[in-house]
């Protein structure tokens, strides 16, 4: 049984997030699961209670929880005492997020630096080889997205906190 029933908004919101995780590749039911963690604020949940609340089967939560696991956007954990694994997401999952983003362009760029050994100079397939490894260069040494969602996120808990002599 649901110790916390959810509400129709975190069902709802659930839901949508999993459409959205498709248009990125993913399982809608992986989203789904996303979803309902992230508007976690119990500790985590329950197979069981991921198996009535989203409606989907045993063996579904176990594939999708896995590969959840496996991405870095979900962690399995089990409190003292009880005898139940719960899933829980990290507050700042997005920060993990753009580690796991960065290893896969220096994997995508390292893949172009190898191509171009073995593409014509001067044909298409030289040009969009380049411009893969020149987009996974800039993408990794220009734009630094992790530095700037800390720098970012500092900013903003800094303005939420306000000033501390009043």
């Amino acid at each position: 049984m649901v110790a916390d029933p959810p509400s129709a908004f975190r069902r709802e919101f659930s839901t949508r997030f999993g459409t959205m995780w498709t248009m990125s590749g993913g399982s809608e039911l992986e989203g789904r699961i996303a979803g309902y963690l992230l508007l976690d604020s119990a500790g985590g949940v329950t197979a069981a209670e991921l198996v009535e609340v989203l409606g989907i089967s045993a063996g579904t939560v176990s594939t999708a929880t896995r590969r959840l696991i496996e991405a870095g956007f979900v962690r399995r954990v089990r409190p003292v005492g009880t005898r139940a694994d719960r899933f829980v997401m990290d507050p700042d999952v997005w920060a993990g997020f753009l580690d796991r983003e960065y290893a896969y362009l220096r994997a995508q760029r390292e893949l172009a630096a190898s191509a171009l050994d073995h593409v014509d100079p001067g044909t298409d397939a030289h040009a969009r080889v380049t411009n893969m490894h020149d987009y996974m260069s800039w993408l990794i040494d220009d734009v630094d997205l992790a530095s700037a969602w800390a720098k970012h996120k500092a900013a903003l808990r800094r303005e939420r906190e306000g000033p501390r002599d009043r």
